[in-house]
Order: C-alpha cells, then structure tokens, then sequence
C-alpha cells in the first residue's frame, strides 16, 4: 500500500533531498508540499529534479487541503509545534524532522496525538548512526551515573542546545543514576560555566565555523572515562533513510515515540 505524504519545507536543505527520495520510492508518494517563497512552482523542479505534478503552497492550512497518510516537518524551531498540532488535529500522522521543542511541548503534543489516536515520530536527528549513538548511550546510562552532553554546530545554528542534544539529554536524565559531581548552585564562579541544565543533563552548546553538526556523550567514573561521538558532514543524505522510516512506521501506534532508535529493533 502506498504511504501518501505531506512535506513542510520542500526545499530546504533536508526538504530537497527527501522530495526526491519520495518520488523514487515505490511505497511513498508525495501529496503535497510547502514551501512559502516557492509557492506556485511544481515540488520537483523547485529541487532541480523531474515535474511531478505537485504545486508547492505557502501554508501547511492549503496543503492540508489535499488528503495524506502523513505529514513530514522540516522547517523551523518556532513554527513547528503549530505545524504538528495542526497535522494532528486534521488526523494525520506526523513525522518531526525540526528540532528546538522543549519537553514540555512533547508532552502536549503525545497528548493530543493519543486522543487523536494518530502516530508522531519526532527525533532531533534521523541519521542511522546518531541513533546508534544515543542507543548506546542510553545503554551506558544505566552502568555509569556521571555523564554530560557537548553539543558542536555552526556558528549560523539558532536553537541551543541542537535537537540531538536536547533530545539525548532530556532521555538521559530520565533513566541515570545521581550524579557524583557537585551540585551547580554550590559552585564558586559564574555557574554558566558549567553549561545548562536539560532535564538532570548538563549540556555544552559550542557554536563556531567549521562545525555542522556534532555531539558527543562524556562518562565518568573513577580512574577511566568513555566519550560517545557523532559528527555529521555536510550533506543531508544521512538523514533522508531514517525520515522515511519513520514515515512508513509511524501509523503503528497512537501518541509520541521520540528518538530514532525507538524504531530500529
């Protein structure tokens, strides 16, 4: 059976790659898609690729217009909530690719998912080997209780901490033990040194040229330490394959399921 979807931000930088993706994929078809500033021009040739038959508008409203199984949100960190209220709302599945959102905003939004008995995956990274990393971080949690979370990205990045890392550390501080460290507010100096408070998390958020998208988990026990690390290049092909997996998975249960490596048993 095919899986029709709807994209938000058919071309950005993520949006470009998965309109093509879509369109070659036997099991998925592309219904419609947004793109405010392309509004107008066919969703294949605004990404340099075939004419596919599909307008792009300038509102998730006008494309919620056309039916879908599902609706993919590659946008922005202040519209995306809405974004996904609005899909859930209108009864669709909702695949989250934005990051930005607190857990508080989760929370509202598995709610309205389970009453709305519809699926939402969201993942602060859909790359196959992010998830691998947060899996073997959570892994590591349960053994080892002293861990925080260094977040690297552009110096052009707007949301602090990266949903990667926001999303790791709020899972970490679910399932950790207590820390050794001491607490912040004891600390002599400027306690932003010592970074934010995601959760029970301690999370760095490094902002510099010559970064894209890195993070790395730092455990440490008596007389030994392990560092889990992943570094994105620059290209947004890794995370195309773990989008549509949860495209095609996400209609298998009501409410929220966050992380990618919730889905790759």
């Amino acid at each position: 059976m095919t899986i029709s979807i709807t994209l938000i931000g058919a071309t950005g930088w993520v949006g470009k790659e998965l309109v093509r993706a879509i369109a070659a994929a036997p099991d998925l078809t592309l219904a419609a898609a947004v793109a405010r500033q392309s509004a107008g021009q066919d969703a294949g040739v605004a990404v340099g690729a075939e004419a596919l038959g599909v307008t792009l508008v300038g509102s998730l409203e006008e494309a919620l217009a056309t039916p879908s199984d599902v609706v993919i949100d590659y946008t922005a960190p202040t519209a995306v909530k809405g974004h996904t209220l609005a899909a859930i709302a209108a009864g669709r599945a909702v695949v989250v690719g934005t990051s930005g959102m607190t857990g508080e905003d989760y929370a509202e939004i598995d709610a309205a998912a389970r009453t709305a008995g519809v699926g939402v995956v969201a993942a602060g990274n859909y790359s196959i080997t992010a998830a691998l990393m947060q899996r073997f971080a959570l892994l590591a949690a349960r053994h080892v209780p002293d861990v925080e979370v260094i977040d690297y990205a552009s110096a052009k990045k707007p949301d602090v901490p990266s949903g990667t890392a926001r999303e790791l550390a709020e899972r970490l501080s679910a399932i950790r033990q207590e820390p050794t460290s001491r607490p912040i507010a004891s600390l002599i100096g400027p306690q932003e040194a010592r970074g934010a408070t995601v959760g029970r998390t301690q999370v760095h958020a490094v902002r510099l040229p010559g970064f894209v998208l890195s993070c790395e988990v730092l455990f440490g026990a008596p007389d030994e330490r392990l560092s889990i690390r992943h570094d994105a290049g620059s290209s947004a092909a890794p995370y195309v394959a773990g989008t549509l997996l949860a495209a095609r998975r996400v209609r298998e249960q009501p409410g929220l399921r966050r992380g990618l490596d919730t889905l790759l048993d």
